[in-house]
């Protein structure tokens, strides 16, 4: 008998429910997810349950990730194959309503985070949205403690990780076509930023 491929990670379940109702309001009734970084599929499983007219694309550049995310939406028809997706590649040409990005600029480089942007000013439907979730600094600080200590654990593990600034996120992605965000304060001392595509070109293209 096969090993279950399923992951579970207990962040995905204690906020994937705050994370949906934020959501919600900017899908239009059938519309398409993209999301990044899927990670173990309880986010996206979760979400296409709740929404089941809307379409979700996962994806993971981690192959033992897209086998749990296949996994826990094995049973979901509004869900499809999770695509080997990296944030700094190409993206499939398909427009898309949302794009999804939970906890992964934290644990990436700065790259990761451009090529987020500008993947998502590309692929996202005029009026559609970027969504992020993790933690942020405001304004050059930390908004916890434990966040500061998360920060230094990050930093220590790769010198490319690390808690990022909102203002430089959303810097780059004004230069991407996006309209200011909206911030949502969430549990746990994390934000969720709503992106706006208001524009189908960056205005200072990222190299």
């Amino acid at each position: 008998m096969n090993a279950d491929p399923r992951i579970s990670a207990p962040s995905a379940l204690r906020n994937r429910g705050f994370i949906l109702e934020v959501l919600k309001p900017y899908l239009p009734a059938d519309g398409v997810v993209l999301e990044i970084a899927s990670g173990t599929g309880e986010h996206v499983a979760h979400f296409a349950q709740s929404l089941p007219a809307v379409m979700f694309q996962p994806s993971d550049p981690d192959p033992a990730r897209r086998a749990s995310v296949d996994a826990w939406a094995a049973t979901l028809p509004n869900v499809r194959p999770a695509l080997a997706l990296d944030s700094t590649a190409e993206w499939p040409e398909e427009p898309v309503d949302a794009v999804v990005c939970i906890n992964m600029i934290h644990i990436a480089p700065w790259t990761a985070c451009e090529g987020l942007v500008r993947n998502a000013a590309l692929v996202l439907r005029p009026g559609g949205v970027l969504l992020t979730y993790g933690p942020y600094r405001r304004a050059g600080e930390h908004t916890a403690p434990s966040n500061a200590v998360f920060d230094a654990d990050l930093r220590a593990r790769h010198p490319d990780w690390g808690i990022r600034d909102l203002e430089a996120v959303a810097d780059l992605a004004v230069t991407c076509g996006f309209a200011a965000p909206e911030i949502v304060e969430m549990p746990a001392n994390n934000l969720c930023l709503v992106f706006r595509r208001t524009s189908a070109r960056c205005i200072d293209p990222i190299a």
